[in-house]
Order: structure tokens, then sequence, then C-alpha cells
């Protein structure tokens, strides 16, 4: 009896071993889909906003203050997420335009975030006040430092 508890025991192991082998890299991977997931949606967040001011800036759409100052925020409000969780290491994919590069200089990677946060922080306040001058100099900076990494670490 004692040795098919042993057996089984074993057996319950090796199972549990492989179970384990096949299941991690399963879940490492959707981790990883995730973390790719989340970063593409600030930046779609990003995006958006950053559009919508800029098109009101050339007079692509009539210039609404109220509107402009309430994208401004929402830019400053999403640049003060952390979206480095959103690319850990060995994420890249196939379904993302992030560059190598942003894992070899990650540190500035991380400089260049913290730069967009303060300058979209001084975009909202200034578009808060409404001065067309400066607010369509306060999204030209804005705009430089996001080009700026996209230009290092963006395909």
């Amino acid at each position: 009896m004692k040795s098919n508890e042993n057996a089984t025991i074993h057996w319950l192991g090796v199972t549990s071993l492989v179970t384990l082998l096949l299941v991690a890299p399963m879940a490492i991977a959707n981790d990883i889909e995730r973390a790719v997931d989340y970063r593409q949606g600030v930046m779609n967040i990003f995006s958006w906003n950053m559009k919508a001011m800029g098109s009101m800036v050339k007079g692509e759409v009539p210039f609404d203050q109220k509107a402009f100052a309430l994208h401004a925020s929402d830019l400053a409000g999403t640049a003060t997420l952390n979206l480095l969780p959103g690319f850990p290491e060995d994420s890249e994919s196939d379904e993302s335009d992030a560059l190598p590069e942003i894992w070899m200089e990650f540190d500035d990677f991380e400089e260049k975030y913290q730069n967009l946060g303060r300058l979209t922080k001084a975009l909202s306040e200034v578009a808060a006040s409404g001065d067309k001058t400066a607010l369509s100099k306060a999204l030209e900076k804005t705009g430089k430092a996001c080009k700026a990494c996209h230009k290092k670490y963006k395909n």
C-alpha cells in the first residue's frame, strides 16, 4: 500500500510540474499582452486629446476654449498615470510599435515620460487661462516632448 501512495504522490508531483511548465508561459504571455494593452490604451488617450487640441490651434475646427481646457486637463491627468509598468522587460510585441531601445535606455525613457507629465500639467494650467497664444506655445512644447520619445523609442 505504501508504494502505491508514494507512486500517487510522485505522479501528482510530476503532473503538477508539467502543468506549471505548460501554463506559466501562457500566464507570462498574458501578462505581457495586458501590459501592451495598458500602454497602448494610455497612448490612445494622449493621441485623442493632442489631436483635438491640435485641430483647434491649427484652425481645422473652431477654437473652443472650454473644450481645449478639458482636453488639456484629461491629458495632464493621464500623464499622472504610472505608464512604466506597461513596459515590462521582454514585452516587445508584434502588436506594439515599441522599440527595444526603451529597455536598453529605460532611465532616459522614464525621464522623457516625467517631462511629458510636467509639460501636460503646464499646458492644462495655461489652457484654463484661455490665452490662445500661450496655450498654443504650451501645446507645441508638449507635442515636442511626445515626438522626442516617439522618435527614439517608437517604430
